[in-house]
């Protein structure tokens, strides 16, 4: 597997040369075209076609995705998040342009949507010195990628352009934003294209790792159903545990902008359907041994890792700096971030994800032993006669372990592995679309839901009403993704993001969770505002 991990950076190096690339992490969007080699001199077999979609999954790793942007405004801005002031301070708490990164996700899908079109247009010409099934494959790939970089850039913007075209066959900068249902229309026609196109997990010519695979396609495609479905519900009540006290409060539901009037009962049965048609494919499973053995560099790319970012240490593209934020162990002498004692709490004292998936006993770089939770002093503070420390209050943190089995943990820029889509989302998924299509919880989705808590360890579910069953996913999706860059959309698409944040006002370490509507979506860049005459106006009240 590294071998071919290997080769797979060898070509993506090659085609960082070969392509255009993003060079500022701060810069607007400037609409040019990302065109790789002329087509007339390129393009003509195999190889520049591997090269050109190599070129497409580059932009992952820019500035404005995966170094850092991206996961730093998902991931720190939801409820059970908590960390250093000095990094939490502008997404964390809401101040989303105070952070230096707020143009990234904007600038790094569009990018990535620039060059899949180049791809789409000119591998399809192809027709000499080519194998059918990687031509087919590699168009696929970019088909996927183009319509996954729409799903976040429509879950994070609302309307937005779609440019279906590169620049050198439409050359018009000026395109106006298209209706959230457009856009979702358009990205269900990317991934249903992609999964007839790509090949499945295991086929020798699906690729090497860290490529979408038909798999990954379905997944996202399921996705999409339920983000809608559950957007565009309506009338019905979700309970979520938090607050100041940690207490259970009943929200009712907000129907999510551009969703409205969408037959949600229809997008759960595609949701349900596509999820389940995954599951019976067995093209991947589950890891059950221990929760640890997700998370380990022997297991990248491995039974539920269905799409990860990939990185490779000793290198400066194919790194991050995910590890120094998120591990016990940092750069910074210890992480700065950790999730909330109020999601600690939500965990059963059997779970895994607990005993294993959190850090209780570390050193700092300054050589101070710590141990979590101070409550169960009486289990971590001392062990294997070694005195731990927690003074009961800045000491209470909570640091995963998922993206700490790094090749050296004493530098920033390491080679952790990001999970884009895991095999566990999708039983999740099923369980959450299947519950939405009775009145009562299904057989089928108590088994979907308690494959998850069983493999954790925790207790098996039963006897829930609907609306039991549907607040007990959206937690138990919580603990399963905590800093995966799942729970803040999560929020979103139930229509509860403001009402959960707000009732818990000033957070664990004085992070502020107080939001206003306009933190609903993004700001558009002030770039794109300038250059792009056919918008009008950015997102409401930015």
């Amino acid at each position: 597997m590294r071998t071919l991990f290997k080769n797979t950076i060898k070509t993506f190096v090659i085609a960082t040369l070969a392509v255009t690339t993003v060079t500022s992490c701060k810069k607007a969007l400037e609409e040019k075209p990302y065109s790789f080699l002329s087509p007339n001199n390129f393009y003509k077999n195999e190889s520049d076609a591997k090269i050109a979609i190599n070129g497409v999954y580059n932009v992952l790793y820019s500035w404005d995705l995966y170094k850092q942007p991206i996961w730093n405004m998902t991931m720190l801005d939801d409820d059970h998040v908590s960390g250093a002031d000095w990094f939490l301070g502008t997404s964390g708490a809401g101040n989303f342009q105070g952070y230096w990164g707020v143009d990234g996700p904007w600038v790094g899908f569009y990018s990535l949507i620039s060059r899949a079109n180049v791809v789409i247009e000119n591998v399809s010409n192809i027709t000499e010195n080519i194998d059918p099934d990687i031509k087919n494959r590699i168009i696929g790939e970019a088909y996927c990628l183009r319509g996954w970089a729409y799903f976040q850039l429509v879950q994070l913007y609302g309307e937005i352009p779609l440019r279906d075209k590169s620049l050198s066959a439409d050359p018009n900068p000026d395109v106006p934003k298209s209706p959230v249902k457009e856009v979702y229309e358009f990205i269900i026609s990317d991934f249903k294209k992609a999964e007839e196109l790509l090949l499945p997990e295991g086929n020798p010519k699906s690729g090497e790792p860290g490529r979408v695979k038909r798999g990954v396609a379905k997944a996202f495609l399921a996705k999409v159903y339920l983000t809608m479905a559950s957007g565009s519900l309506s009338n019905v009540q979700i309970s979520v545990r938090g607050g100041q006290n940690n207490d259970i409060y009943t929200y009712t539901k907000s129907v999510v902008a551009g969703l409205e009037g969408l037959d949600s009962r229809e997008y759960f049965k595609l949701a349900r359907d596509k999820a389940v048609e995954l599951l019976h494919d067995n093209e991947y499973s589950l890891f059950t041994n221990s929760w640890k053995e997700i998370w380990s560099k022997e297991n990248r790319n491995k039974k539920e890792h269905m799409w990860e970012l990939q990185s490779l240490a000793g290198t400066d593209l194919f790194t991050n700096n995910i590890n120094a934020y998120f591990s016990a162990y940092s750069t910074f002498g210890r992480g700065a971030v950790w999730f909330t004692n109020n999601h600690y709490k939500d965990y059963e004292a059997t779970d895994l994800r607990v005993l294993e998936g959190v850090k209780h006993n570390y050193q700092s770089t300054t050589g101070t032993r710590y141990y979590y939770p101070s409550w169960e002093a009486a289990t971590y503070k001392v062990v294997g006669g070694v005195t731990y420390n927690n003074n009961g209050t800045t000491d209470d943190r909570a640091y995963v372990i998922k993206y700490e089995d790094v090749a050296d943990q004493t530098i920033a820029n390491s080679d952790a592995y990001i999970p884009l889509l895991r095999y566990s989302e999708v039983y999740l998924i099923a369980a959450e679309a299947e519950n939405e299509l009775s009145t009562t919880p299904s057989d089928d989705a108590y088994t979907y839901l308690n494959e998850i808590r069983s493999r954790a360890h925790a207790s098996t579910v039963s006897g829930l009403n609907q609306e039991e069953f549907r607040s007990f996913v959206l937690a138990e999706r919580a603990r399963e993704f905590v800093f995966e860059g799942i729970r803040r959309f999560d929020l979103l698409r139930w229509g509860i993001y403001l009402q959960v944040m707000n009732k818990i006002g000033t957070g664990q370490d004085n992070i502020s969770k107080v939001r206003t509507e306009k933190h609903l979506l993004f700001p558009i860049p002030i770039g794109e505002m300038l250059s792009n005459k056919a918008i009008h106006e950015n997102n409401k009240f930015w």
